[in-house]
């Protein structure tokens, strides 16, 4: 059999795989805002280490990262202990703080839920 019949399999694989979540990646004001100006859906998670609470939602958010569900959705995670003025800057007072926008509108914010279920709601409607 030659290389060629091969290849445009190949291309329609390619074209055809379906969308890949993107992994948390760390928050930054700059990131936020490009991510707005693209109209994108984004959750923020204000993690700090010690917080029980901020592990136990840890899982559901990683999932979700890893989720092609969720492809559409940026998930930028807040280090509460050393960005101080990020925090200021988005109203935020306590750690396990999860706030959803799509593009420039903030579409809920809930802090200290753990239930996987609520983690998942809040970011499903910013992807609506």
């Amino acid at each position: 059999m030659s290389l060629a019949r091969f290849v445009p399999l190949a291309a329609v694989l390619c074209i055809a795989a379906p969308a890949v979540a993107q992994p948390v990646k760390p928050f930054s004001l700059a990131a936020l805002k490009a991510a707005q100006a693209r109209g994108q859906s984004v959750l923020i998670d204000v993690y700090a280490p010690w917080c029980p609470i901020c592990r136990a939602q840890a899982p559901t958010i990683d999932a979700m990262a890893t989720d092609p569900a969720y492809a559409k959705l940026q998930i930028l995670r807040l280090d509460y202990d050393h960005q101080t003025a990020e925090k200021k800057a988005l109203g935020v007072s306590r750690q396990s703080t999860l706030i959803a926008f799509q593009g420039a509108k903030e579409t809920g914010r809930v802090v200290g839920i753990t239930d996987p279920a609520q983690i998942r709601e809040l970011a499903i409607n910013a992807l609506r």
